[in-house]
């Protein structure tokens, strides 16, 4: 993995994931866990953005190295999706919670 390091294709979706997952974590200490509205607010459409945004990005690391160098590739794909998958799961269990409550 470390020859992808100047990569930014490898390690951009996982600043990313990061972004997303601050994001998440300011907003719940910030505002709080609140009921689901119709209009999600800018929060919610800047976590969609940056987890979208991963996609092009990933997808582009794939085709470009995967085929030159499987193994290693295959592994920094792997931290990206983990990495994405985290803010993912926080919002699903902070949204269990609130149900929960209710």
């Amino acid at each position: 993995m470390g020859a992808f390091i100047k990569k930014p294709s490898a390690w951009v979706p996982v600043i990313m994931s990061f972004a997303a997952l601050a994001l998440v974590l300011g907003y719940v200490v910030v505002v709080g866990v609140q009921e689901p509205r119709a209009d999600e607010g800018a929060a919610a459409r800047i976590f969609q953005m940056l987890l979208a945004g991963q996609v092009p990005i990933v997808a582009f690391f794939a085709i470009r190295w995967l085929p030159k160098m499987p193994k290693q590739a295959a592994g920094v794909i792997l931290v990206q999706i983990i990495a994405a998958l985290v803010p993912f799961a926080l919002v699903f269990f902070l949204e269990m919670r609130f149900l929960e409550k209710t």
